[in-house]
């Protein structure tokens, strides 16, 4: 039996995006294009050759393709030109809402200053207005670096708190606990930021990083994260402290070719706020809007069940109240007419 659920549906869907990589929006297009504008060699000349480069099989093989892809974004412009093509797309997915990560760490790194990072890609999230887009940044910790790395990452950053809502925790976990980063989560959340964490799925330990991230860290939201099934009892804590977790089915099929889905499903059933996302679109493709019809179909997912998925991605996002209110208004409305 196929979905009552369409992809004009999914597209049309009043959301908010809450797992997005703004790095892992490069689209081979735009990486070319910056490639020649800033005189750098990538070993590619056509769209075709790069899109080839885009292969990969499990996270470290994939993380050897992103982490390079970045030396094409060396100004302002680039960082600004990076986002605001990531935003009009997600304004034809109807994306109300949107909280971008970007990784600092990954450009100061090679020589990139974080005030052109971020003021690139604050500046495209003020444009991103004139598309009927809310858009706010999350400054992610890369969880392979040095605690101290993320130390002094966090006390620049805050420098520019004003132009950016939260911190996150993403890349290789393996031996990266979340513990590893108690301090900088500590600092962040008392300079009010709001604090979030990847527990990418199916990996060593996951269980034990999840209880850390809600038990002792106290996330907001944890990302992926639906490993939390295999423990009853921090599936209810979790749905008790109405923690979010954002789910993103597409890049999960590159680990598995279940997406998760079942966990999503479960964790929907059991009052979890669990949401659907995109990560690295430009990788694993395609958009929220895809992602959700990929769920949809594969599961056979109600249209009330996909309209709590997007009602969630609202109730979890770091918005006011008045803010959640009017979106969620709008997505009944949807539901209804649609």
């Amino acid at each position: 039996m196929a979905t009552e659920v369409t992809k004009e549906f999914t597209q049309g869907l009043p959301k908010a995006e809450l797992h997005l990589h703004i790095e892992g929006t490069l689209e081979p297009e735009l990486k070319l294009k910056l490639a020649k504008r800033n005189g750098i060699d990538i070993g590619q000349e056509t769209i075709e050759e790069v899109k080839e480069t885009y292969n990969y099989n499990d996270l470290a093989s994939f993380l050897a393709v992103y982490y390079p892809a970045m030396n094409v974004l060396q100004k302002e412009e680039d960082f600004y030109d990076l986002a605001m093509d990531y935003l009009r797309r997600a304004a034809k997915n109807n994306v109300r809402h949107v909280e971008i990560f970007f990784d600092p760490q990954a450009h100061t790194s090679r020589g990139i200053a974080f005030e052109t990072v971020i003021n690139g890609l604050y500046r495209a999230t003020v444009d991103a207005r004139a598309l009927n887009v809310d858009a706010r940044l999350i400054m992610c910790f890369l969880r392979d670096l040095s605690r101290e790395s993320a130390r002094k990452t966090l006390e620049e950053a805050l420098q520019y708190k004003d132009k950016f809502i939260g911190v996150g925790l993403d890349s290789d976990e393996h031996n990266n606990p979340p513990m590893k980063f108690f301090n900088q989560f500590t600092e962040a959340t008392k300079h009010g930021l709001h604090v979030t964490a990847h527990a990418d799925i199916d990996q060593k330990n996951s269980i034990e990083h999840i209880r850390e991230l809600l038990e002792v860290i106290g996330v907001e939201r944890v990302d992926h994260g639906t490993n939390i099934v295999e423990d009853p009892d921090l599936v209810e804590f979790a749905a008790k402290k109405e923690i979010g977790f954002t789910s993103c089915p597409l890049s999960n099929s590159f680990v598995t070719p279940f997406m998760k889905g079942k966990e999503v499903l479960e964790l929907l059933s059991k009052g979890v706020k669990v949401s659907i996302h995109s990560d690295d679109p430009a990788y694993f493709g395609g958009y929220v809007s895809d992602n959700y019809y990929a769920i949809a179909d594969k599961y056979n997912l109600t249209k009330e069940q996909v309209v709590k998925l997007a009602r969630n991605s609202f109730e979890t996002s770091w918005i006011s109240a008045e803010q959640k209110a009017i979106y969620i208004e709008e997505l009944e409305k949807y539901a209804k007419e649609n």
